[in-house]
Formats: structure tokens, sequence, C-alpha cells
């Protein structure tokens, strides 16, 4: 008996064993394929980021060297309209919102043309004075060098889509020199409120990569930090709460902003090289009447914010038209940086009449407008830290998070999934895309809201009306004023 014991205790344990040492393994083959795969990527859309920056630096310089070079932008609108229409219809807008509609529509594929076509249509926009942004197109080139590689390496769904995020998150790392930030972008964005923790690692290993890679290659990036620290004080800290919900409002504008102009555009019954033509003109016109300074990227506004210069109270909402009309009439680009250049200007308008330094209110816009237009509070409280040091990072994550609640269920990117409520009140249905989301107001009667709504009920009730002859009626008048007409 005790011999069966022993052979039957020893057959479990071998059995425990093998079970701990298959499933160990597994894991470390996993992490090992991971790793080299997002290394790999990473430093492929480290290269190709490079090279396009590198284009977009240079051709910039090189227009910019005449004085009215806008007056090109209805021609070279048409051109990247024509070229995105007729060669990659698919890179058609701000590059990131494309991406995200791939992952969750088209299992992660991505048209190799797409790659060339949105670099060189991007050229062509910001480099002629269009308002848009570099990272989209970086987002959208880092995702399809990902999906050429899930092709040849003949990857299921899921490993096609994880690669694929490793591409957004390796373009955005190396298009603003924030690996952290980056890769958490990459993670964040595909679903509100919720972090695609198996993507993790290779987004971190190929956001990390990605930014190395264009260090070595020679591309220089931005960065500001703070050489003070803040006190902490109560006023400090309501002022910060009062600034996230102004930049919230700000993200709102800007995502309602772009709708509008999006429907403008749609009741326009021309091609869309032709709209470039009329978008293009309308860019001219601004510039003439207000300042080619909200045409292109805008980063001598943006530094000029950051250094404490301060900005006109219109300033954010002429970028929010400009850049509506970019992207909306053929331009080709992102619309992060734009979003920077909003919050950055809003920021020193604000700081004018709160009492803050003009400096510290526009990084707190920077990264605050991102995170409420985005639906990214983790990815931009990050940026802030990599961006400007850790002394404003404790005001910038309390911002950032006021700002994303502030702008509901609505984003600059519609395909982007609903996976969590902003407020028990709203009632919403929880896994679909936000641009087809329906809220409805479900107000508890034990509520903050529900119960300031019965005392303003109560005080309704209480208080007497006039009726049109100058007497009391209601429950507040006499018999006979309240049997008289109202």
């Amino acid at each position: 008996m005790v011999l069966t014991f022993r052979s039957s205790h020893a057959i479990i344990m071998k059995h425990r064993i093998r079970g701990q040492i298959t499933e160990g393994g597994v894991l470390f083959v996993s992490i090992l394929k991971w790793v080299v795969l997002a290394t790999g990527i990473g430093a492929v859309v480290g290269v190709g980021t490079s090279l396009f920056l590198k284009a977009l630096t240079d051709s910039s310089m090189f227009v910019s060297r005449f004085r009215l070079y806008f007056l090109w932008l209805p021609l070279a609108m048409f051109a990247s309209a024509w070229l995105v229409q007729k060669l990659a219809p698919d890179a058609e807008g701000h590059g990131t919102e494309k991406v995200i509609e791939a992952v969750h529509k088209h299992a992660a594929r991505i048209k190799p043309m797409v790659v060339p076509v949105k670099a060189v249509a991007t050229i062509v926009t910001l480099a002629s004075g269009g308002s848009a942004g570099k990272e989209g197109p970086c987002a959208q080139i880092g995702a399809g060098i990902s999906s050429i590689f899930a092709d040849l390496l003949r990857f299921d769904a899921g490993d096609r889509k994880k690669l694929v995020i490793c591409g957004i998150s390796a373009g955005f790392a190396a298009v603003f020199g924030t690996p952290i930030a980056g890769s958490i972008f990459g993670v964040e964005v595909l679903v509100v409120g919720s972090l695609l923790y198996d993507v993790l690692l290779p987004s971190f290993v190929a956001g990390i990569t990605s930014y190395q890679i264009s260090t070595l290659l020679g591309i220089e990036y931005f960065y500001h930090p703070w050489k003070f620290t803040y006190v902490f004080s109560e006023s400090l800290f309501f002022k910060v709460v009062l600034l996230g919900i102004m930049f919230g409002i700000c993200a709102q504008l800007l995502i309602e902003g772009m709708n509008v102009i999006k429907r403008w555009a749609a009741r326009i019954k021309l091609g869309t090289p032709t709209k470039g033509l009329i978008g293009g003109a309308v860019l001219v016109l601004l510039a003439i009447v207000f300042s080619a300074d909200y045409l292109g990227l805008g980063l001598d506004t943006i530094q000029a914010s950051l250094e404490g210069a301060p900005a006109p109270w219109y300033a954010f909402l002429v970028k929010i038209f400009a850049t509506g009309v970019t992207l909306n009439f053929g331009g080709s680009g992102g619309i992060v940086t734009p979003i920077f250049f909003i919050g950055a200007t809003a920021g020193a308008f604000f700081a004018s009449f709160m009492g803050l330094n003009v400096a510290t209110a526009a990084g707190l816009g920077m990264v605050a407008a991102l995170a409420g237009a985005a639906n990214a509070p983790i990815a931009a409280s990050i940026m802030s830290v990599e961006l400007f040091g850790p002394q404003l990072a404790p005001y910038a994550t309390v911002a950032c998070i006021i700002s994303f609640l502030m702008t509901g269920n609505r984003s600059v990117y519609p395909s982007q999934l609903l996976g969590v409520s902003k407020s028990s009140t709203l009632r919403v249905e929880l896994g679909k895309e936000i641009e087809c989301i329906e809220t409805e107001i479900q107000l508890r009667d034990k509520s903050l809201i529900g119960v300031c709504l019965a005392v303003a009920r109560k005080i309704r009730e209480h208080t007497p009306h006039r009726n049109k002859n100058g007497q009391n009626g209601g429950a507040g008048g006499n018999g006979q004023s309240g049997q008289g007409k109202s």
C-alpha cells in the first residue's frame, strides 16, 4: 500500500511539474516572440518615420522661403485629394482615425499603398500651409508597415491586431520623442476607458525601439522642462480644476467643429479634389485676414506660448476652423499637433484672467486638450512628464482627467469603441463605436443631480408667478387671480 501510494504521488507530482513547465515554457516563448517581433517593427517604423520627418522638414523649409507660400494651398489641397482618391482612398483624412477603423472593422488589414500615399499627401499639405499634424501619418505608416509584415508572416487575426497596435505605438513614440506616452497611446486610444494589457509589452518595446532609432538618425525633439517647483495651495488646485473644465470645453469645440465642417463639405456636390480647391482658397483668405501663424503645424506659436507669450482670445477658435477645413476638404495629416496648438493658446489666454503663469497654463492645455479630444488621459498625463518634467505632472494629471470626463461620449476618433460610461447618470451601450452612441440621461432620486432638480422643482412650485395682467397666480396668489388666464 505504501509503495502504491508513493507511486501515485510521484505520478501526480510529475504531471504537476510537467504542467508548470508547459505553462512557463509557453509564456517564455510568447515573451521572446513578441520582444523580437516588436523590436523589429520598432526599428523599421523608426527608420520610416525618420525618413518622413526629414522629408517634411526639408520641404517645409524650402517652401517657407517664399513670402506668400500659402497662396499655393488650393493647388496643394487639390493635388493631395487627387492623389489619395486615385491611389489609396484609405489614406484620406487624419491617419490615426483610419488605423482605429481598420483595427475594429477590417481585422487590422491596411493596404500597402496607404504608406507612401499618406506620406506624400501629408508632405504636400503641410509644406504648403495646411493646418494638420504629423503624428497621424506616422501612426498610419507604422500600422501599414506592421500589416505588411503580418501578411508576410501569415499571422492570424489576433497576432495581426497586436502587431498593428505595435506599429501605432512606434509611430507615435517616434514623432514626438515620447516613447512611454507613445506606447501607452497605442493601447489606450482604441477603446475608451480600457487598456489592452495583452499588447502592453510589445507596444512598449516597439515604441522605445522606434524612438531610439529615430534619435540615432538625427531627429530632434521638443522638450521644455520646468525649472521651478510649485508650492501646493488650495487656490492653485482650484484653478487647475477650473482649467481642466475649460480645456474639456475646448476639446468639445474641436470635436463639434470638425463634425460641423464635415457636414458642410458633404453638402457640396463636387469631387473631393475640387473641394480641395475651395478649402485651400478659404485657408488663404483666413491667412490674409488673421495670420499665416494659424497654418501648417504651428510649432512657433506653441513654443511662444510655452515661453510665456500671451495669445489672443480667438487663436484656438481660428485653429479649430483651419484644421476642420484642411482635413475635411481634401487635405491630409494628423490632428494631435493642432490639438497641442489649441490647448497651448487657450491656456495662454485663460492664464491672463486667472492669475496663472502663462507658460504653466499653456503646458497644461497641451496635454489636457489631448486627453479630452482623444480620450487618452493616461497617455496625455505621461506625456506631460516626458515633455515638461515631473514638476508639472500632478497638476497636469488632474487637468487631463477632468478634460477627459468633460468631453463625454465624443472624440476626434469616431471609430473608437466605448468601454466605460463616464457617469452613472449617463446610460449608454458599451462596446459600440462612438459615432453610433446614443446617450440617455437616467436620473436617480438620491443622486446629486436628482436632489438639485427636486429642490428646484419645489422652489418653482412655491414661487408665485404673474399672469399677463401683472397679478399673482398659481399657488402663491389668491383664489381670484388663480382663476384668471395666464
